[in-house]
């Protein structure tokens, strides 16, 4: 079966039902409490907009766990489970919730597992969020299937389970009747997407705004966290710049253009983004937009493009060439740039009566350029400096480079 890793098409499934379908949010001790809460929250503000258009409620949650009572959370806070799992009473959709320590909530809730196996085939839609899924893995039921999880137990997950396909990078990832999600807040994410399913765009939309959240993520869930990663660079520009990058990876992106809303010039937002990022901002673009399966991670688009890439006759992936524009344009931008610092490094040189670069040196990638050249070229290189002869008299300089051989280069000042 081939996965699909978005909700059908809001156009779909959007009639309502004679009765409300039932959820569960399955708990047990130790269970991630805002993971519970964000689901839950998302169906309730459901039922809120359904009611405000004269239609009957879309969902009834309940919270469900192997025995009935309160069940403490990893937060200061417990949740009263007023139903307990058994196969007599199922839910149209159950949502079994994440935990810190998986292997230990493994090892003292062998029933939920066992749960799971007998009724998945029964219930319309089990979902499971964050580490949930090593539940539906210990199963047997993301067996030849991929499946989500937070990243930080993403390679566990593989470890234990290689008969499943784990996707660190997806949000949520669909394959029939089984959902799986990343961690935490992935879940409101999945949860939306169900909203989006049952009731159609405009719905999910309103939820998503109430909640102040995205209805659809601008990624999967490396590139989100690349988001903040870039939170932690110090100069305001450059992560300025940084989050519109991440927000805009289709759209077409000049050296120029980010210079200015860095409030810089081109040189020197070059010199000030490879300080604070560590790489250029070609590479920073570069990064970010091979990586099509983050862009797509809520669509089947990419993933099935991608598995036909192999056939000659096959569709080229839509996102990956649209998110390799940016760096196309900007790679075009930065060379004309360095072709500019290139004329300018030769006339200075030329001015100070320093030997010119060969012109073959300026031919292979700017190597030679960058070694003599780093101070105006990339300033995220060690700084290199003329020698002190290029600081002398124009009529000392001019007889000095006379005499210099025609491919003799710069060497690196000592410090």
């Amino acid at each position: 079966m081939n996965p699909v890793k978005h909700p059908v098409n809001g156009a779909a499934k959007v009639a309502d039902r004679a009765a409300a379908r039932s959820v569960y949010i399955v708990v047990y001790e130790g269970f991630k409490a805002l993971e519970a809460i964000g689901p839950m929250s998302v169906f309730e503000y459901a039922n809120i907009h359904l009611g405000r258009q004269g239609r009957p409620r879309g969902y009834e949650v309940a919270i469900a766990a192997s025995a009935v009572g309160p069940v403490r959370s990893d937060m200061l806070m417990s949740l009263d489970a007023t139903k307990a799992l058994n196969q007599a009473d199922l839910p149209d959709i159950a949502v079994i919730v994440g935990t810190r320590d998986i292997e230990q909530a493994l090892q003292r809730n062998a029933t939920l597992v066992e749960w799971a196996r007998r009724a998945a085939g029964q219930i319309d839609r089990l979902v499971a969020l964050c580490t949930g899924s090593f539940f539906l893995a210990a199963a047997g039921l993301l067996d030849g299937k991929k499946a989500a999880t937070h990243w930080s137990v993403a390679q566990l997950l593989q470890a234990k389970h290689p008969a499943v396909e784990v996707d660190a990078d997806a949000i949520y990832i669909r394959e029939g009747r089984l959902w799986t999600s990343a961690g935490v807040t992935a879940g409101i994410d999945l949860a939306l997407a169900l909203v989006e399913e049952d009731y159609g765009r405009e719905l999910a939309l309103a939820v998503a705004r109430d909640l102040v959240v995205f209805l659809q993520r601008p990624g999967g869930q490396s590139q989100f966290s690349v988001h903040l990663a870039s939170q932690r660079t110090s100069h305001p520009g450059i992560r300025r710049v940084q989050d519109w990058v991440l927000s805009h990876l289709a759209e077409p992106v000049s050296l120029a253009g980010l210079a200015r809303q860095a409030a810089m010039s081109e040189r020197n937002f070059r010199r000030v983004f490879c300080k604070e990022v560590g790489v250029s901002p070609l590479e920073f673009i570069e990064v970010r937009a091979s990586r099509p399966r983050g862009g797509c991670s809520r669509t089947a688009t990419c993933r099935s493009s991608r598995s036909r890439a192999g056939s000659a006759s096959g569709p080229s992936n839509p996102c990956a060439s649209s998110s390799s524009s940016a760096s196309a344009q900007l790679r075009t931008s930065t060379e004309r740039a360095s072709a500019g610092s290139r004329a300018h490094a030769r006339r200075t040189s030329s001015r100070r009566g320093s030997p010119r670069l060969p012109v073959d040196r300026l031919t292979d990638g700017g190597a030679a350029l960058r070694r003599a050249f780093g101070d105006v070229v990339n300033g995220g290189l060690p700084q290199y400096r003329s020698p002190p002869n290029t600081r002398r008299s124009p009529n000392w300089c001019a007889k000095r480079s006379a005499r210099c051989p025609a491919s003799r280069t710069f060497t690196p000042a000592s410090r």
